[in-house]
């Protein structure tokens, strides 16, 4: 049991579907998918999810050039985030604010873009390289740009946990502010993964990219057709407080955070484990001291690949079955693997059910693969619940076998 009670007061996000909750949330409800295409180099278009937010609207144009995509990302999420919170800058001590970001990779857009300009453009003269490249590439880039954007003098760093990331930075988050190592965590996940063209060649080499005539369809989890990951960029920050001080302070609480749980498989470098995911699931329902009968909705990490999707069902079934009466759904149906981000983003789209009690759909769905058949899945069209959605457990795994859970309940004072 956490020795201090977390909770969430403020969400800053920007997806293939939206650049705030309520529209996010509003495109899962109503089914439409956020995969388009995007252009990538040496391979054409390919089936993505792209973010369209507002670049400069909490930076300079020059601080664009200078900074990354994963660290603009992050900065106009923290900004949302403490806006939704009710926080203002000029308020609060910035020595006492956190930034906990969870990345899968870091700095390959930029070092892949340098060589290429440096062969195509500059015939390998190395005068040419930009100086701006040391801090762009360094892991803790995107979290550093947030704290000088914001003026931040509390702790910051990333997490690298693969596409278990966004629920380890969170996790981060919670153990930071138990610590009192900080009053506020700025936490959750970023990727700028669409723009490094070695992810989708690495996809593609493994036989696990994604391909569709029609884009919208790519991503398709637990349906016998899947045939890969759907790459995709975006962030969700999340403003976490110790439930005494966002009390105090009046603030609008949005969930609370019961448990969690980070474990390693320990035997593959891609393919995943089933008895670790299991393991790591009961886990988090050990220190959030509840059971499998108590979570009204399980966020899958399906991420639309033959195997993986195949695995993680084993595990789902051995904990939820026909009796706990659990629903589960899957939001990368919607909007593509992002990465680093995905954990904390598709938390996010599934947080509202607390207050409409409905479980969003998993598109896509057209023949599910017997393999996959779960009790309680959300196939293609949203579902309420019978007596609400109160405890959420949301899934989240990685390459080199690390898996991450994170459970939150809604809030009753």
């Amino acid at each position: 049991m956490l020795q201090e009670r977390i909770v969430i007061t403020g969400i800053g996000l920007t997806s293939p579907l939206g650049n705030d909750l309520a529209s996010f949330r509003e495109k899962l409800l109503a089914g439409e998918s956020g995969v388009s295409t995007f252009p990538v180099r040496n391979m054409g278009e390919q089936p993505a999810g792209v973010c369209n937010f507002e670049q400069t609207k909490y930076q300079k144009r020059k601080e664009v050039r200078i900074g990354t995509r994963a660290g603009g990302i992050g900065i106009y999420c923290a900004h949302e985030a403490l806006a939704n919170a009710g926080l203002s800058l000029s308020e609060i001590d910035p020595s006492k604010v956190g930034v906990y970001l969870g990345i899968t990779e870091h700095g390959n857009v930029e070092t892949e873009t340098e060589v290429c300009q440096l062969f195509d453009h500059y015939n390998e003269e190395v005068k040419y390289w930009s100086h701006h490249h040391n801090p762009r590439t360094v892991a803790n880039n995107p979290a550093g740009e947030i704290t000088i954007n914001l003026g931040l003098t509390g702790p910051h760093y990333t997490v690298g946990a693969a596409c278990a990331a966004g629920n380890a930075g969170i996790i981060q988050g919670v153990q930071m502010l138990s610590l009192g190592e900080c009053d506020w965590a700025l936490a959750g996940g970023v990727s700028e993964s669409i723009r490094a063209y070695g992810i989708f060649a690495g996809f593609k080499s493994q036989g696990a990219l994604a391909t569709h005539e029609d884009p919208t369809k790519a991503s398709r989890p637990f349906d016998r057709g899947r045939n890969g990951i759907v790459v995709s960029e975006g962030g969700c920050i999340y403003v976490l407080e110790r439930l005494k001080d966002a009390q105090k302070r009046g603030a609008n609480i949005i969930a609370e955070i019961m448990g969690y749980r980070i474990n390693s498989d320990g035997t593959d470098y891609v393919l995943p484990n089933p008895e670790r995911q299991e393991q790591c699931i009961r886990q988090a329902l050990d220190r959030a001291e509840i059971d499998a009968s108590m979570v009204d909705l399980v966020s899958s990490h399906a991420t639309s690949t033959p195997q993986g999707d195949e695995q993680e069902c084993k595990a789902l079934r051995n904990v939820f079955n026909e009796e706990t009466g659990t629903l589960i759904n899957n939001t990368k149906s919607f909007i593509g693997h992002s990465m680093g981000a995905a954990g904390a983003l598709e938390l996010a789209g599934n947080i509202p059910s607390f207050l409409d009690g409905t479980a969003h759909g998993t598109i896509n769905l057209d023949d599910l693969d017997p393999s996959c058949a779960l009790p309680g899945l959300v196939m293609n069209e949203a579902k309420e619940k019978k007596g609400g959605i109160n405890v959420i457990l949301n899934n989240s795994f990685g390459m080199l076998g690390i898996n991450s859970v994170l459970i939150l309940k809604k809030f009753v004072g």
